[in-house]
């Protein structure tokens, strides 16, 4: 799963990649990500969205080390931002665009419904750049909801996620991030650093649950998955299906 946090980070001032001498394979790797990010930035925005089966979204991303300079660190993000928010979607990891690399925006206008809103702790969440990801649970408590995935277009199923994590890593400005998150943002969170380890949601899904294109209005904007249980047959957080 989890983007490694790198310590050796530098971003030059120009647009162009910071290679580690005693590594040459590694110069090899970063031209090929400048290159991609290249091409990907001389076309139209929104970009294209991957869809699961391309081999980008199974592969770890590279930890950000520098390789693209401020500038074009900063056009990618904006471009996935808007990518992000076109789809719509709450978070976007790099690999969805077909860049491997440890990268995520999200942004969450919240619920508006505001019993939904309370049950899922889904509260506002302003947008925000991440990079070289990772997450590990605060407390044993999981929950569970329905959740979607831009590179899955249209499908939903029950995921089972961590209630809080801590995320460490750093932001855009390369300063360091160490905080709590609990309720939905820790699920976007933990969503998107899953996609940076070559994961998809339903990796960890329950199976019973999905619910194909066109089907979201039987069980996906309920206050929680029990109904879905019982009609589907699934267990749910440690429960039999007659729950």
């Amino acid at each position: 799963m989890t983007g490694r946090h790198s310590d050796d980070v530098h971003v030059p001032d120009d647009p162009g990649v910071h290679r580690r001498p005693d590594h040459p394979q590694e110069g090899v790797e970063d031209r090929v990500l400048r290159d991609r990010v290249a091409e990907l930035l001389e076309g139209p925005v929104p970009l294209p969205i991957v869809q699961a089966g391309d081999p980008v979204l199974r592969r770890r991303a590279a930890p950000y080390r520098g390789q693209l300079g401020s500038r074009t660190l900063g056009r990618l993000v904006e471009a996935m931002r808007v990518t992000m928010l076109e789809a719509p979607g709450v978070g976007l990891a790099a690999p969805q665009v077909g860049v491997g690399l440890a990268l995520a925006v999200i942004e969450d206008p919240g619920a508006l419904d505001p019993e939904l809103a309370v049950a899922r702790e889904r509260v506002p969440v302003p947008f925000r750049v991440v990079l070289n990801p990772e997450y590990t649970p605060v407390g044993p408590e999981r929950v569970s909801f329905y959740e979607g995935c831009l590179s899955v277009a249209g499908w939903q199923a029950v995921r089972s996620r961590w209630r809080a994590v801590r995320l460490t890593g750093i932001d855009e400005r390369l300063s360091p991030l160490d905080e709590l998150l609990s309720g939905w943002p820790a699920r976007i969170v933990q969503h998107e650093t899953d996609h940076l380890a070559g994961e998809l949601y339903l990796d960890g899904a329950e199976l019973r649950s999905l619910l194909a294109p066109g089907e979201a209005w039987r069980h996906a904007g309920e206050i929680g998955p029990e109904r879905a249980a019982r009609e589907l047959g699934f267990r749910l957080d440690g429960l039999s299906e007659e729950v």
